[in-house]
């Protein structure tokens, strides 16, 4: 009997010990599918932020045909509101980043009070739309909208025009789709936000314009987030440009008290300013062979020196330029338009043909092109860094040197 009682107690102290068992893990994975346009660069912005686990391309909120691409942008469905919508389904790890930290950089990245259209992009296929799946999540778009009608109402924009709705299904978009920008560096990735900005998430810097209210003055409208094509300008024109007329970049929402006539939504646009007043801007992506005409344009007029720059055209004997430079000190002469070195001094000698010669170019800062116009045979050289007309090269210079025939307009000096 007394071992029966034993035995029950350990049976019933057994039964009391905690156990010792792998907890079982929280999953804290969610997503949510929204709508901003092209879903190319929202794909693209979405994958960007920390603690985003993916974001699918694809269509939603569609019914009455199969979602693909083609028929979404059929002309019979571009004003059809039973159209599908370009989404993006954003995964996300709940530790990482809230749902509202997403719905506000959705709303940061494009222009919400748009109807069916973002920029250029037009049809029910680019509406603004969030599409959630739990009461949660609605109860989190419904509070991010709110606080963002007030920032956009302060201003001066209409009321927001998204669509929240319960997600039905979302289609993945074709495999193209996935990662374009990814796999199309230079793919087209407009900015269209507003540049109206929650307070304390990622507001705006206050940029002093005041230096761009006076003389002439060039602006490229940069992305806030990436844009492959504004990083090629860079690359391509705007990091060895070294001109006397300055360059800046602003964001669309970085341009208080200047006058601007072009749509600003488009990265890059290139601006052209005269005393913070826009002369002429360019949208899109420009090569060095697009920028130094419109430059030239803007800095040089249609005069002699425009002609000369950019329809092979020659200064006249012992014009006022030539004057001015043929006795300068010590010093270099200069693209007129993009700043770079072509000549130095050193080189300069007195040919007496009522042009300024040189025995030799800058290194690398030249090249040159056959050139069979007006029946003669000549070389003629061009500047290597904005592609203008320079002049020609003969082989008549001292002692048996070259003679670079270089016409004034086009040069600028800079002093030693």
């Amino acid at each position: 009997m007394k071992a029966g009682y034993i035995i029950l107690a350990i049976v019933l102290i057994t039964l009391q010990l905690p156990t010792h068992a792998k907890p079982q893990q929280t999953n804290h994975q969610d997503f949510i599918v929204l709508g901003a346009g092209c879903f190319w660069g929202v794909e693209k912005r979405f994958a960007a932020l920390p603690g985003v686990t993916d974001a699918i391309s694809g269509y939603a909120d569609g019914r009455g045909f199969k979602a693909t691409y083609r028929n979404i942008t059929k002309a019979k469905h571009k004003y059809n509101p039973d159209n599908f919508a370009e989404v993006v389904k954003v995964s996300f790890n709940r530790n990482q980043i809230s749902l509202e930290t997403i719905l506000k950089a959705f709303y940061e990245m494009h222009n919400p009070t748009l109807v069916n259209r973002q920029g250029n992009d037009i049809g029910t296929q680019y509406r603004s739309t969030i599409l959630y799946h739990s009461q949660a999540q609605l109860d989190a778009a419904k509070k991010v909208t709110d606080e963002y009608q007030v920032l956009l109402t302060r201003a001066g924009y209409p009321q927001i025009a998204t669509k929240i709705k319960k997600l039905n299904q979302f289609y993945p978009a074709e495999s193209y789709h996935q990662d374009y920008l990814v796999k199309n560096p230079n793919g087209y990735c407009p900015d269209h936000a507003t540049g109206v900005k929650f307070k304390g998430y990622s507001e705006t810097q206050v940029v002093d314009n005041t230096a761009l209210l006076k003389g002439k003055q060039i602006v490229v409208i940069d992305a806030q987030g990436y844009c492959p094509y504004c990083e090629k300008f860079k690359k391509e024109v705007a990091n060895d440009y070294q001109g006397s007329i300055p360059m800046n970049f602003r964001t669309a929402a970085q341009l208080d008290g200047l006058s601007i006539e072009s749509p600003t939504w488009a990265t890059p646009t290139i601006l052209f300013l005269e005393n913070g007043k826009e002369v002429f801007g360019r949208q899109g992506f420009l090569s060095k062979q697009e920028f130094y005409p419109l430059l030239g344009a803007f800095k040089l007029g249609k005069g002699e020196a425009f002609n000369v720059a950019f329809n092979k055209g020659t200064d006249n004997r012992f014009c006022k330029q030539y004057e001015i430079f043929k006795n300068t000190p010590d010093g270099v002469f200069i693209d007129k338009l993009s700043g770079a070195v072509l000549f130095d001094t050193k080189d300069r000698f007195n040919s007496e043909t009522g042009w300024l010669s040189f025995t030799q170019p800058v290194e690398g800062a030249v090249y040159e092109k056959p050139d069979n116009s007006y029946g003669m045979r000549r070389t003629e050289i061009r500047s290597t860094s904005s592609d203008i007309h320079l002049g020609h090269v003969f082989d008549d210079g001292p002692n048996g040197s070259l003679r670079y025939c270089i016409n004034a307009t086009v040069l600028e000096f800079v002093a030693r």
